[in-house]
C-alpha cells in the first residue's frame, strides 16, 4: 500500500512540475496597467494616446472621459482645451493644433428601421 501511495505521489509531483514549465511559456500581461498604454518594440512602452471612453450629453451640460478623467465642456485636459462635444466625437484645442477624438472609431453608425405595429386582427 505504501509503495501504491508513494507511487502516486511521484506521478502527481511530475505532472505539477510539467503543467508549471506549460503555463512559464506562456505570455502573461499586466492586468493592472491601463488600456491607454501601447506595447512598443520589445515590450518597451511607447507614448500613450488619447483615447475618448465616453460622452455625457444632457440638458444643462456636457461631459466627456477621456483616459479615464471626467472633462467637461470648455474644460482642460493637460495642455489641451474641450471645444467641443457631440455624441460621437470630442474636439481638443492645443495652442499649436486641433485634434479630434472618435467615440468608435471606424465604426459607423446607421439609423435603426422598424417595423410599423400592424393593428391586431379581429
Amino acid at each position: 500500500m505504501r509503495a501504491l501511495a508513494s507511487g502516486a505521489l511521484r506521478w502527481l509531483v511530475a505532472l505539477c512540475a510539467g503543467a508549471a514549465q506549460c503555463a512559464s511559456a506562456q505570455a502573461l500581461t499586466d492586468p493592472t496597467r491601463p488600456p491607454n498604454v501601447v506595447q512598443g518594440e520589445q515590450g518597451v512602452e511607447s507614448e500613450p494616446r488619447t483615447e475618448l471612453q465616453s460622452v455625457l450629453i444632457s440638458r444643462g451640460r456636457r461631459l466627456a472621459i477621456i483616459n479615464g478623467e471626467t472633462v467637461a465642456l470648455g474644460g482642460k485636459l493637460g495642455d489641451a482645451k474641450v471645444t467641443r462635444i457631440s455624441e460621437t466625437e470630442v474636439e481638443l484645442t492645443y495652442p499649436d493644433r486641433k485634434e479630434v477624438l472618435k467615440l468608435l472609431d471606424g465604426v459607423a453608425r446607421k439609423p435603426i428601421r422598424t417595423a410599423r405595429m400592424k393593428s391586431p386582427s379581429k
